[in-house]
């Protein structure tokens, strides 16, 4: 039965897109409002499978996670971006020196 809502869910989907185009003339606000009504069916149709119910609660487990994650402080962060900038920035002069180099170096060998 599982097989079965996931097809009518992927059908119910590409009617979605169908009538998306298929009635172009309309505004283009009442087919998204449209398109967003068929895919929320289509979504709560998939969610009742096993595998909607598993991706579910994996979300659910992942979103618990990201809550228990300590994020940076303002400080830090400003911190950790202009570190990464001069970082940038020496290795971009050092490159444009190497590459200065270089270029003398194979115009003396050419000539």
């Amino acid at each position: 039965m599982d097989t079965v809502k996931l097809i009518v869910s992927a059908l119910l989907i590409l009617a979605g897109i169908g009538a998306y185009h298929y009635y172009g003339e309309y505004s283009q606000l009442y087919r998204v409002l449209g398109m967003l009504g068929v895919t929320g069916v289509a979504i709560a149709i998939a969610l009742t499978t096993a595998q909607g119910r598993a991706l579910w609660g994996f979300l659910q487990e992942a979103r618990a996670e990201v809550r228990k994650m300590v994020w940076p402080t303002r400080t830090e962060t400003v911190q950790t971006t202009l570190a990464v900038f001069v970082v940038v920035l020496i290795v971009a002069v050092f490159m444009w020196l190497l590459d200065m180099v270089l270029a003398w170096a194979v115009g003396h060998v050419i000539r």
